[in-house]
């Protein structure tokens, strides 16, 4: 068995519209799009003019600061749209899949034979670096960095999350060679669940497997590396999410690009939550009408409640997400004396709601922040909820001071925004602890490059 770590610290939030245990069929989409923002750290440069034919595989747009860093289309088609925002910032570049699909050749690997040199060129060429983040600044890694280790979770705990058994099945010979892969470049550490039986995960090869027990957020690799080899300053590692493991297999099996994800389709206000194979980038119009409840305004997310970001219902699916969540928007609660009213039926980190007497309720909540934001309370509430070796509430203050000295002291080189969302969660001054973490990361990105 695996080294086991336990975490007591965390917070399960336990909501109703969990994606069943299958794989539905569903139609493939006719249209992909590409976001730049997706991969954070990244100054687009388009290579693909409008009307242009693309194969699977091929490169619409590098990183200006890194050239060789490619970003790939996952079908081949025509290049319908370069949507572009103010001061020309490139919004979103779409492709309408060819009903003949035509693939880049990049040729079949073996693994074991091939250089950590040879792999990351191949990874460049093929757009499949992309999927690679770094710690510190939570970006995309940097090509021409060496890491110190390259780290991947194979399980999520956030509300609602898909469950990474079910997309492994069938796919275990993929995600061994993807592992292979990673660990010519440099040492690797496998994450898992103490619930996970896989022998592909529990008996994965080439790899350091930990496994970890606990709440939310056991399942971050922000928090898996803190317990298991934190990041100290001038130090760089990456991490890489499971089903983009997958990919690199299948790239090192096939010679060809598949970007195909298992995805769930969850959220309290989905009729049949399941799972269902999609590409990245596909529209979800299709994936979503006739499957969600149409008597309330609901928010669509890619992604979880807690992380995801949100989409139009004609939205596409995040490059790094394997969940799509609807939830009621709460536009149209109006409750009599607000949250002083006594309830059964609403999630409470605390007392102060009879819902703690209820057990292991699902629960339905809705995008209401229920309350302003106001000034920041040292109450220890994020520590209780953040399973990590740093002082997240004095870190925070640092960073809404611009003290990059403190901030370096209080462990900002191993957090990311999403260690954060808990700790947003919980908060009882409703900040957006997320967007000041991602700003202060930014910020002192610009000061140490």
């Amino acid at each position: 068995m695996a080294n086991v770590i336990k975490l007591r610290k965390g917070l399960d939030i336990n909501l109703k519209g969990k994606a069943a245990a299958e794989v539905v069929a569903v139609k493939a989409p006719g249209f992909y799009a590409i976001v730049p923002d997706d991969f954070t750290g990244v100054t687009p440069k388009v290579v693909v003019k409008e009307q242009e034919y693309v194969m699977a595989g091929g490169p619409l747009f590098i990183d200006k600061n890194h050239p060789e860093l490619k970003f790939v289309s996952p079908v081949s088609g025509v290049v319908t749209s370069v949507e572009r925002g103010a001061r020309r910032k490139v919004m979103s570049i779409t492709v309408e899949a060819a009903a003949e699909q035509d693939y880049e050749e990049f040729g079949k690997q073996n693994v074991s034979a091939m250089s950590a040199e040879a792999v990351k060129e191949l990874l460049l060429n093929a757009g499949m670096f992309a999927f690679f983040r770094q710690r510190p600044y939570d970006v995309i890694a940097d090509p021409t960095v060496a890491p110190r280790a390259i780290f991947v979770s194979a399980f999520d705990t956030n509300p609602l999350a898909p469950d990474f058994e079910i997309a492994l099945k069938g796919e275990e010979n993929n995600f061994q060679t993807g592992l292979d892969a990673l660990a010519k470049i440099a040492k690797t550490y496998l994450s898992i669940s103490v619930n996970q039986k896989s022998a592909a995960l529990t008996q994965a090869k080439n790899v350091t497997v930990t496994a970890f027990d606990g709440p939310h957020p056991a399942g971050n690799v922000g928090v898996q590396i803190n317990n298991i080899a934190p990041v100290n300053k001038g130090e760089t590692v990456w991490t890489i999410d499971p089903q983009a493991v997958i990919f690199i297999g299948r790239l090192m099996n096939t010679g060809r690009v598949d970007m195909t994800r298992t995805v769930a389709i969850t959220g309290s206000e989905v009729k049949k939550p399941a799972y269902c194979k999609l590409k990245v980038g596909a529209l979800l119009t299709d994936i979503l009408a006739g499957n969600v409840n149409k008597d309330k305004e609901l928010r669509y997310i890619s992604g979880n409640p807690l992380t995801g970001k949100q989409i139009p219902a004609n939205g596409f699916l995040g490059a790094f997400h394997s969940q799509i969540t609807v939830i009621p928007e709460g536009n149209d609660v109006h409750e009599m004396l607000g949250w002083i009213m006594p309830r059964f039926n609403e999630f409470s980190t605390s007392h102060s709601y009879f819902s703690w007497l209820m057990g292991k309720k699902e629960y339905t909540l809705d995008a209401r922040i229920k309350g302003g934001e106001r000034h920041m309370i040292m109450s220890n509430e994020y520590d209780r909820v953040l399973p990590m070796d740093i002082l997240p509430e004095y870190l925070i203050k640092a960073i809404i001071a611009g003290d990059i000295d403190r901030m370096e002291q209080l462990g900002i080189y191993e957090v990311a925004p999403e260690d954060f969302a808990i700790c947003e969660f919980v908060c009882s001054s409703k900040m957006e602890l997320q967007r000041i973490v991602r700003e202060g990361l930014d910020m002192l990105r610009r000061e140490m490059c």
